[in-house]
């Protein structure tokens, strides 16, 4: 596969991001573009997809960016990863479940080379880490699929404000609890984006 891979060093506000994946997206499309993996830090914001509810944001003082990818509300920010994506399924399979497994696993083989231990739950998207008794989610996953491209992306939570998620119920999911990489282990996580693109590559491919 012709994959750009692109890293920003600095954060990138939200609004810029989705900008820049439509656009790719119609390029694509077009045939004028190879797709795109893209790993970056977002400044403080809530987002919410399409099958978000009202009574899902419990401080009503804060703003909610509305988007078009599929899931609920969660937040981004600082110490969070991020990797957007725009992949053409029909070079590799028309299968928008088995893209999902893909993403799956890429982050729970990426967080295992950390010796950290995840999983992924058919009844609620993302990837989850059962911490003593409490099953806690460490990453989101949000994707929209158009022309079969597959766009928006996955976030990783690092080392960022977990109070944010106190305004919301995460994911409209209010009987578990959302944690950190450091929280879980604290070590170093510098290496994560690149172990991220690689293995998400390779699951691609296979």
């Amino acid at each position: 596969m012709n994959i750009e891979i692109k890293k920003s060093q600095k954060l990138v506000k939200y609004e810029e991001a989705l900008r820049l994946m439509e656009d790719r997206l119609l390029q694509i499309d077009q045939k004028k573009s190879k797709d795109l993996i893209w790993v970056l830090e977002h400044e403080n914001i809530y987002t919410a997809g399409t099958s978000y509810k009202e009574n899902e944001i419990l401080d009503k003082s804060i703003n909610i960016f509305k988007t078009n990818r599929g899931g609920k509300i969660t937040c981004h920010g600082p110490g969070q990863l991020i990797c957007y994506f725009v992949i053409d399924l029909k070079k590799i399979k028309k299968d928008i479940r088995n893209f999902i497994s893909i993403i799956e696993k890429t982050i729970i083989d990426s967080l295992k080379s950390y010796d950290i231990n995840t999983f992924s739950d058919k009844e609620n998207i993302g990837i989850w880490y059962q911490d003593n008794s409490k099953i806690k989610k460490v990453a989101a996953i949000g994707v929209r699929v158009s022309k079969w491209i597959a766009y928006h992306g996955f976030s990783i939570n690092i080392d960022n404000d977990l109070k944010k998620y106190n305004a919301i119920i995460p994911c409209g999911i209010n009987d578990k609890g959302v944690t950190n990489l450091k929280t879980i282990n604290n070590q170093s996580y510098a290496d994560l984006k690149n172990r991220i693109i690689k293995n998400f590559i390779s699951n691609l491919q296979n």
